[in-house]
């Protein structure tokens, strides 16, 4: 099994994401092997426009993670399909989820 490493910085934590606009669901779809790092499958609906890609995942992970909208950013990887975001203190909350994954 992959395991994805999460790494504190002081504003948060960074959740390394691989994301696929355009599909035909949002969802998290696991995790994954990509560029010799572990990271977070995600889909959106949404397209690469305008950052709504983007803001679609912030949606996505605030609702996996069950918390209120606007708690995770996307913090770097705008234009690209891997994304880093800001999850500020949520290391155990984050474990439990991928957790759930896994099993």
């Amino acid at each position: 099994m992959v395991r994805l490493a999460l790494r504190r910085v002081a504003t948060g934590i960074l959740l390394p994401v691989r994301l696929t606009p355009k599909s035909s669901c949002d969802e998290i779809g696991g995790i994954e092997a990509f560029g010799g790092e572990a990271v977070l499958k995600a889909r959106v609906r949404a397209l690469p426009e305008a950052g709504r890609a983007n803001e679609a995942l912030a949606k996505l992970i605030d609702h996996w993670l069950k918390l209120p909208p606007s708690s995770v950013s996307v913090a770097q990887g705008g234009k690209s399909r891997m994304k880093q975001g800001d999850a500020a203190t949520l290391a155990p909350l984050i474990e439990a989820r991928l957790a759930d994954l896994a099993g």
